[in-house]
Parts: structure tokens; sequence; C-alpha cells
């Protein structure tokens, strides 16, 4: 059974709270879960100046390390809070072009329009 580490969105609107759970990924998002990992509140209370999280990082350390994914909203709240580094293998990575296919691709489009030109010309 896949394992995903997502969140799970509770509370009315405009007061939302995240549940950051250990849940079968083939089942809607605020399905029950498996594991309830801690609790995200985005609001700021009436004088604070941070978010409130409250999560249990050994049962997120070991949900990941039997192979449980983080979704990606999950992998950005857990870099900023120091559970994974920045550089884990989780985060998403930006692919940029591949220097082999651009090499090719501007050598395929220069023989067409090369060809193209001097057919026409003669």
């Amino acid at each position: 059974m896949p394992v995903r580490l997502r969140m799970a969105m509770h509370g009315r609107r405009h007061n939302r709270i995240f549940h950051l759970v250990a849940i079968n990924q083939r089942t809607r998002r605020d399905a029950k879960p498996m594991e309830l990992l801690g609790i995200y509140d985005p609001a700021l209370k009436l004088g604070d100046t941070h978010k409130t999280v409250k999560w249990s990082v050994d049962r997120i350390k070991y949900w990941l390390g039997v192979g449980a994914l983080p979704s990606k909203s999950v992998v950005k709240l857990l870099e900023c809070g120091g559970v994974l580094p920045p550089d884990s293998k989780y985060h998403p990575k930006v692919s940029g072009p591949k220097s082999g296919a651009a090499s090719s691709k501007d050598s395929s489009s220069s023989l067409p329009s090369s060809s193209g030109m001097t057919s026409a010309a003669s």
C-alpha cells in the first residue's frame, strides 16, 4: 500500500488548519489517515509573529524511513522546519534543457532552413 505524507484541510472557510498526515495515496484528501503527524495553523493569532506548526519529528522520520513519499507542500514545510535538508531527495529538482538535446535541436533546425533557402534561391 503506497503511503504519502500530505496535508488534510480542516476548519471553516477563512479559518483553515492543516493536519500533516500519513495516508494511503489512493484515498481522498480528508479521508481518515493512518496517523496524524502534525498540525499546521497558517493564521496569525493576535500578538503572534509566526505561524504555528506542531509535529512529531520522530514519527515523520519513521514514515520517511519506511518509504512514504511527501507531497510538494509537505516537503516545503519540512525544509522550513529543519526536518529535511534543502537538498533532500524529495526536493523537486529544476530540470533544464539537456546539452545534447539543445545541440541536436540547433543542428536539425539549421539543416532544413538552409536547404530550404538554397532551393528557393535556385
